[in-house]
């Protein structure tokens, strides 16, 4: 490793999606992200953050959250302080859940959502959720690090099916390298 990587520090990741046509129940998208312990990344999670919540330390808040997607721009907005996450966490993953109160809703049924991931200016990762229209939940990002080494981020969306209970308790199963 190069001794210049600071690696990855405080991100953002920001949710978008346009607003139910009239009429029709409103949909409600929820950013979601939970810390893993270093010694067992496949454990519990330490906690899960999400709407009416932040972690104990204030290092994962929720700053925006829409129930209906009436915002302009960005609907939701979830910042990750990495750099001051506790040194026991080796392992955070962040994913979206869309609200089932209204009945059974997948992407498909989201118009025109949208995430974009970034580190200061620097856009990390955006996705349309194109690959996942029949999924109920994805996650969307994990930040990984080996010890007290600096923060790695590995993209990607990943499906899942499900209610929100479940898909809290499952997102943290391994994505993979």
């Amino acid at each position: 490793m190069n001794g210049l990587n600071k690696g990855i520090g405080k991100v953002e990741i920001a949710l978008r999606w346009d607003p139910s046509p009239s009429g029709e129940p409103s949909t409600d998208l929820d950013l979601v992200a939970a810390p893993y312990p270093a010694g067992d990344p496949q454990a519990a999670p330490g906690y899960v953050v999400h709407f009416d919540s932040r972690s104990p330390d204030g290092t994962i808040t929720l700053n925006r959250d829409s129930k209906d997607g009436k915002g302009f721009g960005f609907d939701e907005v979830m910042t990750l302080e990495l750099d001051r996450l506790d040194q026991r966490y080796g392992r955070v993953v962040v994913g979206v859940v869309i609200q089932q109160q209204q009945g059974e809703r997948t992407f498909s049924g989201v118009a025109n959502p949208g995430l974009r991931i970034r580190e200061g200016y620097t856009i990390l990762s955006e996705d349309d959720f194109g690959g996942v229209l029949g999924a109920t939940a994805a996650t969307v990002a994990e930040f990984v690090r080996d010890g007290s080494g600096p923060w790695e981020f590995r993209p990607g969306v990943q499906g899942f099916e499900g209610d929100p209970a479940t898909f809290t308790r499952a997102m943290g199963v391994s994505r993979g390298a």
